[in-house]
């Protein structure tokens, strides 16, 4: 989309005090633990951008809350498995070789958007250690939430998504659906379905840059779509719904969907 078109799309511009309204009334409140997923153009022309956004949802949740989001760094793996775009063969192990290590303070955010990539830079943000899938907080729960993050266990209970879910934690699909809900991917691993795949990446070891491999779930989100709209016509009392900006909005506990996801996983399997 355009600015233009943004623009022209947008009755009046959004700040982060009607932002923060928006996000009140649907229902984010203090205190709360919130992983969010977003999309900064679906929101309208907002005054401040991303930065806006983040603000607002800070104002929302106020000093005891804590925020979270994808931290995710998939062009840092393993490169024989990259589909978009593919590299030639001839090039992987050079690319291996040459990989920078991972590192949470500088290794840059992949397709999440702008909201997220700007929270992995936001003063106070922390971040786990995973090479790929990591996942940013700032709270007085953050080190908490972020410190444990397997390498083989990426989205699984020794993970954010499994110290997420053993609080009570909100999911807010900010403009987005549940294609990017990341956290169905701890219902794949709950039901045990997929099976593991060797996957790689640069790290540091022991005071040096190394490359290893290890063996975690082969995740897939094909399925998310279908099994969150089960989810809200089964359990429409615990989806709030709502505009924040231009953003179709949503915000639903995690325990409960990560508990239908698996449940479904399981008959389906």
């Amino acid at each position: 989309m355009t600015l233009d078109t943004l623009i022209d799309q947008t009755p009046e511009p959004r700040t982060i005090r009607s932002l923060t309204e928006d996000l009140k009334r649907l229902g984010v409140d203090e205190g709360m633990t919130l992983l969010v997923h977003s999309s900064l153009s679906s929101m309208g022309w907002v005054c401040g951008a991303e930065v806006a956004v983040i603000q607002a949802l800070l104002n929302a949740l106020g000093e005891t809350g804590t925020l979270v989001m994808p931290a995710q760094s998939t062009d840092y793996t393993d490169p024989a498995s990259w589909e978009c775009p593919p590299v030639p063969a001839s090039w992987c192990q050079t690319i291996r070789d040459n990989m920078p290590p991972f590192d949470p303070h500088t290794t840059p955010t992949a397709r999440l958007g702008r909201i997220a990539a700007c929270f992995r830079t936001w003063p106070g943000t922390l971040r786990s250690d995973h090479p790929s899938l990591s996942f940013c907080a700032k709270g007085p729960d953050a080190e908490d939430i972020l410190q444990t993050h397997r390498l083989g266990d990426s989205f699984g209970l020794d993970s954010p998504l499994g110290a997420l879910y053993r609080r009570d934690t909100r999911i807010l699909l900010l403009g987005v659906g549940h294609e990017a809900n990341t956290s169905l991917h701890l219902s794949e691993c709950l039901a045990d379905i997929r099976p593991r795949k060797r996957k790689g990446a640069a790290i540091m070891q022991n005071g040096e840059r190394a490359w290893v491999w290890y063996s975690d779930s082969d995740y897939d989100s094909d399925e998310f779509p279908q099994i969150g709209s089960q989810f809200e016509k089964a359990h429409p009392h615990f989806v709030d719904k709502g505009s924040v900006g231009s953003a179709e909005s949503r915000l639903l506990p995690m325990k409960e969907l990560v508990d239908f996801a698996t449940n479904w996983f399981r008959i389906r399997a």
